[in-house]
């Protein structure tokens, strides 16, 4: 039985630039790394809160699977108003927050490596509200 999203993946171009992005600008905490033979960091796990993280290998384009089915991830925030002022201290690009469809507030931006970013707010009449633990 699948519990729950373990982490998404993505091949990044320069690593130490992502973990600065992932890390410095949205806050999330690198929580290990991977290690070739001679000690030198190839990928890191970065958190993202409760059991998710996000996954990120050094290397070409080329390496990864090219499908491209990939869309984007979606980041769930308690505080919108409050990333989008951070990344933009930070110098990221972001999107003016705005109220969607599905009853939620958002916001979108891309890491370094152009893979884009929502960022997530729940109301009271989210769509999703049904199915989110209480806390």
């Amino acid at each position: 039985m699948v519990v729950g999203l373990a982490h998404v993946c993505f091949t990044s171009k320069d690593l130490d630039a992502s973990i600065a992005f992932y890390c410095g600008a949205l806050g999330l905490s690198q929580a290990f790394e991977f290690l070739n033979d001679e000690g030198k960091r190839f990928g890191v796990y970065i958190a993202a809160g409760g059991r998710n993280f996000i996954e990120l290998f050094e290397g070409q384009y080329e390496e990864a699977a090219d499908a491209n089915s990939f869309r984007h991830i979606c980041l769930e925030v308690d505080d919108l108003p409050g990333i989008v002022a951070r990344l933009r201290e930070h110098g990221v690009e972001v999107s003016e927050p705005f109220f969607a469809l599905d009853q939620t507030w958002q916001a979108w931006l891309a890491d370094p490596d152009g893979n884009r970013i929502e960022l997530h707010a729940y109301t009271s009449k989210s769509w999703q509200a049904p199915f989110l633990e209480t806390k």
